[in-house]
């Protein structure tokens, strides 16, 4: 692995410190830009040439094998099949949260389901308020479901001092949504259901359960089995994109296991010493089972999906007339209202009802993971409709002229109300006084703690003061260039706040570094001798010297009684005291150094100082608050 100066992103052995779930969000708030690019255009468009518009969406594809083919127009091509890609990104992040994210206790699901759940039914109910007695009911789904990329973009631009935790509890909302639209897609706004093909559809969906039950982890496999299904939905009436969230949510999550690390570490050494075929593809098996599937699906089409699919979706779907008669009759329209005031007020009010309702009612086991003036400003955010809301319209409105123009015009203009609204709320929280704000922001609940063992005064090496509000835990390798870089900053970050205790774990990566246990043993065999920060500091000093020779000559410089010291050295007597905090760094899945821990939540991000202050000055916010 290779780094350059001033790189405070590395890590080693393998991966960096980048969560996928950062990854996630950071992506889907940047293509917020793209879409907001593609329905300008898809307008522009539709209004300077209308003909060419349609028509060129009307042109139709056809894909044959043999007796068997499909022809759709270019607009199904997108919304039935590039959307299922879409989703099956959604089915993807949903099934990482499950298993590693938020979400992993499951406890923490039943709010944001009940939020999510409520703030479709709300909008849903304002629509049919609206369109009762005018025979547009059946458009009451293009009401109901937010779009992640507004959302989050939105939050990005509007929300910037908003806590980290909205995030994942709009994420989780916003998913919520996204599985409610496909059954109700499914169900309400399929055609006839056409028995056999369903069918067919169903049994290959059971051929892929049975696969994956045996262990099979060629990705080919599952993506021959999820067209033909789709194919299958498709000539059924069903709408196929279901088939890309249910792949989506088979797909496992899991952490770099530490033993496959090292032993890619290993079989690489023996590849670059016999650079033979048969050990190439050894190797690229073991890396690629060290990763798990989910994280490399969504590493590979996440990406895609945000910057090409969806802005193509909105690229073939956006583009409506919007002159001063269609916009006159459009906010005339019970559709363009009941659509509008449904995501604006409806949106709302259905995830801070439930919200506040399942807090009452849970009487103190059940909280948001933020205050009640982050989660009012969720409340505004979500309420924007888009990617689902105007695939629900073409199935809704799609041989009905006007009302599917007016549909359109509702669904664009919630992403400017929804914009509005939330940049008033975090301005109104922003100007609250400061202790009310942080109240506001961070409430009451209690944080998620990744450190599974927890921080001994008594037992752990620690730097700073014993009882501060903040503590940083670092696991690290005293070979490891990434943690060198990383001491200057964690140094001057403890300057810079006094109230911040440091601890330090062993992670020696013998495999990848060759005197990295010995360090770590001869820093315990300081510890023996009340030195241990000062060996820590030399170490750290002179990460390419750390043999016998060397480490002896530290013991004299630092005046520590050379015979113990050499003769503990050599008996490994800190042995013992490493294998606790190698044991303790997997039982919390970490493979690589350096690892941060801030108030026991695992930092994900750079360890550079803005990134490590930053999250220093939040944990020190959210401790304030309890005490």
């Amino acid at each position: 692995m290779t780094c350059e100066a001033g790189d405070y992103t590395g890590r080693t052995p393998g991966g960096g410190v980048r969560s996928p779930l950062r990854d996630f969000l950071r992506t889907e708030t940047g293509s917020a830009a793209f879409l907001v690019a593609a329905a300008l255009a898809a307008l522009v468009w539709a209004n300077a040439s209308p003909a060419s518009y349609e028509s060129f969406w009307h042109t139709h594809l056809s894909v044959r094998l043999g007796p068997y083919g499909l022809s759709l127009d270019l607009r199904e091509w997108v919304n039935s099949g590039l959307m299922a890609l879409f989703f099956f990104v959604v089915g993807l992040e949903a099934r990482r949260e499950f298993d590693m994210g938020e979400l992993r206790e499951r406890s923490r699901l039943a709010l944001p389901v009940v939020a999510g759940v409520s703030g479709m039914a709300v909008p849903v109910a304002v629509y049919l308020a609206f369109n009762a007695g005018h025979g547009t009911a059946q458009g009451w789904g293009a009401a109901m479901s937010t779009d992640t990329a507004f959302a989050l973009g939105t939050l990005a631009v509007a929300g910037r001092r908003m806590p980290a935790g909205l995030r994942v509890f709009l994420l989780t909302v916003t998913v919520v949504d996204d599985f409610v639209a496909l059954a109700v897609i499914a169900v309400a706004y399929s055609e006839r259901v056409v028995l056999p093909a369903l069918l067919v559809a169903v049994g290959t969906f059971a051929v892929v359960l049975l696969v994956r039950r045996l262990g099979v982890r060629h990705g080919a496999v599952y993506a021959l089995l999820a067209l033909v299904a789709w194919a299958a939905l498709l000539e059924s009436g069903v709408d196929p994109v279901v088939i890309g969230l249910a792949m989506g949510l088979l797909t496992y999550a899991y952490p770099a296991p530490r033993a496959e690390l090292e032993r890619a570490t290993g079989l690489f050494r023996r590849f670059r010493e016999q650079p033979t075929p048969e050990l190439e593809r050894s190797v690229r098996t073991v890396l690629a089972s060290a990763i798990s599937p989910n994280d490399r699906l969504q590493r590979m089409y996440h990406p895609w999906t945000s910057y090409v699919v969806v802005p193509l979706f909105a690229l073939a779907n956006a583009g409506i007339p919007v002159g001063a008669e269609a916009l006159g009759r459009a906010f005339t329209s019970p559709v363009t209202l009941g659509i509008l005031l449904g995501y604006v007020l409806g949106k709302p009010l259905g995830v801070l009802g439930a919200t506040a309702l399942a807090t009452a009612l849970g009487r103190g086991r059940v909280r948001p993971p933020v205050g009640w003036g982050a989660v009012t400003a969720g409340g505004a955010l979500v309420g924007v409709g888009f990617t689902v809301s105007l695939l629900i319209a073409t199935l809704a409105f799609e041989d009905t002229g006007t009302l599917l123009e007016d549909a359109k015009i509702g669904i664009l203009s919630t992403v400017v109300c929804s914009f509005l609204a939330g940049r008033l709320v975090t301005a109104a929280v922003g100007a609250m006084p400061r202790p009310l704000r942080l109240r506001a922001l961070f409430g009451r609940a209690e944080a998620l703690v990744d450190l599974e063992v927890p921080v001994d005064p008594g037992r752990d090496h620690v730097r700073g003061p014993r009882h501060a509000p903040v503590t940083l835990v670092e696991y690290g390798d005293y070979e490891c260039p990434y943690c060198g870089r990383a001491e200057p900053v964690v140094r001057e970050l403890l300057k810079d706040f006094g109230d911040v205790r440091y601890v330090w774990r062993h992670l020696p990566l013998t495999d990848v570094h060759l005197h990295a246990q010995l360090a770590a043993e001869a820093a315990e065999a300081a510890d023996l001798q009340g030195r241990y920060w000062d060996m820590h500091d030399l170490l750290m000093g002179h990460q390419g010297a750390l043999d016998f020779d060397d480490l002896m000559a530290y013991a004299q410089r630092l005046g520590l009684d050379a015979e113990r010291f050499e003769k503990d050295v050599r008996a490994r007597a800190g042995a013992p005291r490493v294998a606790e905090d190698v044991e303790s760094a997997d039982l919390s899945g970490v493979a690589g150094t350096p690892t941060f821990f801030v108030n026991g939540r695992r930092h994900q991000g750079a360890y550079d100082i803005a990134g490590l202050s930053a999250a220093v000055r939040a944990a020190r916010e959210r401790a304030a608050l309890e005490v």
